[in-house]
């Protein structure tokens, strides 16, 4: 598997547009009306004010102070690029904002101190305390953090925390639960030695502490060896609280007989030899950023027995905070918590701990291109475990409420955990997902039209992305022109460029088009002409005899005329069963209308085709089909020509005996909300439907461009379903993630 890359110029690009940064605020109440404004700011605004003032806590009802959270840095250890200072840092702040909605809908705001006075921190950061229902600290250098930290969790009545040290100590506590598990270890008996006395490696010394580990079976190592009692040189008030009663002088020495080792220092610290000395069974934390001390491959050539953690998404078992800070907010937000507490943390590390020893879903395992099981390399969840949001922060929240620091306990848990599943955006998922098994399936992706930009960005995305080899049909110089343009000059020698004027197989493309259109008016001049000179019918070509894995095309001509020159290798019509099917991702929702591409209008067989064809889409998708045939009418009323049809497909279902959810006729309001949905009880879906098979194919494309262009919903498609190899057609208006998405799809044979 070819390993991604990223580029300078794709990273600023990344941040630059469609307008710089990485988020933006949008109102939540209506703003339209100058009734909406004398609500929202004078003078209605004088009476949650006059509210809050009689009773303070009143401001998580009348304000977004309980879901808003600062991250705060002053840029004086940002990442693993030092000192930066606080305009610098900003592009890491605003990003872990990001995540914290991304994965837990908290909202955030980045606030970058331009101080190194911890004074000068504590103060500003308490005066902010009334805005926020929670701080994170970031990115601020030891020992400032320890001072800044306690201080303000002593002076503020909101939850203070600071990720460096407490985000890495619960997650590398939850995957350590397991690993000791499995080696049937228990951490008071465990001699654990922990190289890096930074923040974050003293903090996960402290949490392993509170959960039974003992002092002295604790040792712990810096630049300058085994941090012990009586040492004098290069230590501090937090290096002394863990001094142990040791003779080991070097992280050699401490190695010998170790149970467990953690490791938040640097790439190759730890030698073959001292994991050869370690106990049975070994536990080894190698969280170095962005190389870890020793290499899984490194450490089990010398001891296949070890457990073996890091900080990289490409090992198993990745340590990642991701997996922590949101959802720890999450559950301390929702009971309006003083503080998180180490009570809080443990439950956050036993609840990590408990979901990785569960039947991991299906939707998990698509979204990682494996199947994941409970054992050595699977001792921690997967950030992009759907299940995280609705199991960590109930534990956290009620740890909270035991410890006495919630200011309004949840009465209901059920509803709670509920509630939170609501949360959930299902499409980020699915993409991920989509992407997943795409880099696993390395297809050679053929992507017709070379002579236009966004494509070759788009090819060269897929190139650097690891998820296989993009072949691009062009002329050389042509292609190597417009990537100079691009910024991309340096891209040419990793694509693949493809024409007909260098391709050895013409003659075979040739015969086998002769032979598809001989009988339809077609001679060998105009075959010649045809192969040679267009570049969708190369490039079809390409892929009918095996010489790619998957086709995006369609950027630079319309669909229509695309499918015609399509159909010229394969039989893509609507005779044949093709169907396109559009995703439509808008507020958290996925939903497929079908069909966008081929069908103009289709009769009642016709749409339970398209019916069953989308319905195999979604499940690609990893979405269970719930399909509503959709027209002016429900259920049978008002009486119309035009809608008998789709009274009459469901009937056609019927007796194909298919395995999934249908109904109809029905509105779309009554197809996609529930509250419209119950006043027909009798309706056979289960939920809301996620297909939407329409009449005909312009009210398709009206639905999909209206939705696009007022609705701000992000269009994948058409997928092109019903052909026996994947292709993939853009619309003319395709971003470049657009078609990079298209092209992930046909790398994923969804269709």
């Amino acid at each position: 598997m070819s390993k991604a890359r990223i580029t300078r110029e794709e990273a600023l690009a990344y941040h630059l547009n469609p307008t710089p940064g990485k988020f933006e605020i949008t109102a939540s109440v209506p703003m339209t009306t100058q009734r909406d404004l004398s609500l929202a700011y004078s003078p209605g605004v004088a009476v949650p004010c006059e509210a809050i003032a009689a009773a303070p806590d009143t401001a998580y009802d009348y304000t977004n102070k309980g879901n808003l959270v600062a991250v705060i840095s002053n840029g004086t250890a940002v990442l693993g690029l030092g000192n930066l200072g606080a305009l610098a840092s900003k592009p890491v702040m605003e990003g872990k904002a990001v995540l914290f909605k991304r994965f837990a809908d908290v909202n955030s705001i980045d606030i970058e101190l331009d101080t190194e006075d911890p004074e000068a921190i504590i103060a500003a950061v308490k005066l902010m305390g009334p805005t926020f229902g929670g701080i994170n600290l970031e990115d601020i250098k030891a020992p400032e953090c320890f001072i800044i930290e306690q201080r303000l969790k002593e002076e503020m009545d909101i939850p203070v925390f600071h990720d460096d040290q407490h985000g890495t100590a619960v997650i590398c506590a939850a995957g350590l639960i397991n690993a000791l598990k499995i080696s049937g270890k228990k951490i008071e008996d465990c001699k654990i030695v922990l190289n890096g006395a930074g923040a974050a490696g003293i903090a996960c010394l402290e949490l392993l502490k509170a959960m039974g580990a003992r002092h002295d079976n604790c040792i712990m190592c810096d630049t300058k060896g085994v941090i012990y009692q009586g040492r004098s040189e290069g230590m501090n008030q937090w290096k002394s609280a863990h001094a142990a009663k040791t003779d080991a002088r070097s992280l050699d020495d401490a190695m010998k007989d170790a149970d467990v080792f953690l490791g938040v220092s640097a790439k190759g610290a730890v030698t073959a030899e001292m994991v050869a000395s370690m106990a049975p069974n070994p536990v080894i934390f190698a969280m170095a950023n962005p190389d870890p001390e020793i290499t899984p491959e490194e450490a089990h050539a010398v001891r296949p027995d070890a457990i073996v953690a890091t900080g990289r998404s490409d090992y198993p078992n990745q340590v990642n905070n991701v997996l922590g800070f949101p959802y720890l907010f999450r559950g301390a937000l929702d009971i309006r918590a003083r503080a998180i507490n180490d009570e809080m943390k443990i439950a956050c590390a036993n609840a990590l701990a408990e979901l990785a020893r569960e039947d991991v879903p299906d939707e998990v395992a698509m979204a990682y291109g494996r199947k994941l099981a409970f054992g050595r390399d699977y001792i921690i969840p997967t950030p992009f475990d759907p299940r995280l949001i609705y199991v960590i922060p109930p534990k956290v929240a009620k740890a909270g409420m035991d410890t006495g620091v919630a200011r309004r306990p949840i009465v209901d848990m059920q509803a709670y955990t509920q509630s939170l599943k609501a949360r959930m955006d299902p499409t980020a998922s699915i993409l991920q997902g989509i992407h997943a098994r795409a880099k696993i399936a390395q297809a050679r992706m053929i992507f017709a039209e070379g002579d236009d930009p966004r494509v070759l960005r788009a090819a060269v995305a897929y190139q650097r992305a690891g998820l296989g080899k993009a072949l691009v049909v062009g002329r050389d110089a042509d292609v190597r022109e417009k990537l100079q343009t691009e910024g991309l000059g340096d891209a040419v020698s990793e694509l693949e460029i493809v024409n007909a004027a260098n391709s050895p197989h013409l003659d075979v493309y040739k015969d086998f088009l002769y032979e598809r259109l001989q009988r339809k008016g077609y001679d060998h001049r105009d075959i010649h002409r045809l192969a040679t000179r267009d570049r969708h019918v190369f490039s079809a070509l390409m892929l009918a005899h095996g010489h790619g894995d998957g086709l995006v095309t369609g950027a630079t001509r319309k669909s229509a005329h695309v499918m015609e020159l399509i159909n010229n290798v394969f039989d893509a019509s609507a005779k044949d069963g093709a169907v396109g099917v559009t995703a439509l991702l808008v507020k958290g929702r996925i939903v497929l209308i079908a069909d966008t591409l081929v069908h103009e209008w289709p009769d009642q067989e016709d749409l339970a085709t398209i019916a069953q064809r989308a319905a195999g889409v979604a499940r690609t998708l990893g979405l269970e089909p719930r399909v509503a045939f959709v027209s002016f009418s429900t259920f049978g009323y008002p009486v119309s020509e035009r809608a008998e049809k789709m009274h009459q497909a469901p009937k056609v279902l019927d007796q194909r005996n298919v395995d999934f959810e249908y109904e109809g006729e029905m509105t779309v309001d009554v197809a996609l909300n529930p509250v419209a949905m119950a006043q027909y009880p009798f309706s056979r879906l289960t939920g809301p439907a996620n297909i939407l098979v329409v009449p005909a194919r312009h009210s398709a494309s009206i639905s999909v461009k209206l939705m696009q262009e007022m609705g701000g919903a992000t269009v994948i498609g058409p997928i092109l379903t019903g052909v026996n190899k994947p292709i993939q057609i853009c619309s003319t208006v395709s971003t470049v993630n657009d078609i990079l998405n298209m092209a992930v799809m046909a790398a994923c044979k969804i269709g």
